[in-house]
C-alpha cells in the first residue's frame, strides 16, 4: 500500500524481544527511505518533519505502536492472512490478491516465488 505494511511474522526461537525485531526491520526501511526523498523529493521531507524541544526532526514511522498482537490459534491466523491478503484488493491496487507482488498471497495460491521467503504454516496449525 502506498502509507502501510502488514507484516505476520514466526520469531524463530522460544524466547526473543519484539522490540528487536521491529527495530531490527524499522530502521533499516527508515533510512533508506529517507535518504531517497531527500535525495529524490526533498519537499516531502516537510511532511514527516515535527517539532521536538528546539529541533526539528523527520519521522518515517508513524508514532505509535501498530496493531501489534499474538497469533495464539489456527483461525486467528487464517483471519490475519485473510485480511492481509485482501488489503489491497480492498484499496483498488489489484482486482486479485495474488497479483500484488509484495504480498505472499500468490506463494500461497500457486507457489510462486517472491521477493521475500515464505515460511509455510506449520503443520499443527492446519489441523
Amino acid at each position: 500500500m502506498d502509507q502501510h505494511a502488514h507484516l505476520l511474522l514466526r520469531p524463530r526461537l522460544p524466547v526473543y524481544d519484539i522490540g528487536d525485531i521491529r527495530r531490527a526491520i524499522k530502521e533499516p526501511v527508515a533510512r533508506e527511505a529517507m535518504r531517497f526523498l531527500r535525495r529524490e523529493n526533498p519537499d516531502w521531507m516537510s511532511k514527516l518533519a515535527r517539532r521536538r524541544g528546539e529541533r526539528f526532526e523527520h519521522l518515517f514511522w508513524a508514532s505509535g505502536g501498530g496493531y501489534d498482537r499474538n497469533i495464539t490459534t489456527a483461525k486467528a491466523l487464517k483471519a490475519s492472512l485473510d485480511y492481509i491478503h485482501l488489503n489491497p484488493v480492498k484499496q483498488g491496487f489489484v482486482a486479485e490478491a495474488a497479483d500484488w507482488k509484495w504480498s505472499s498471497a500468490a506463494w500461497y495460491v500457486n507457489g510462486c516465488d517472491l521477493l521475500l521467503p515464505v515460511d509455510p504454516i506449520p503443520s499443527e496449525w492446519l489441523a
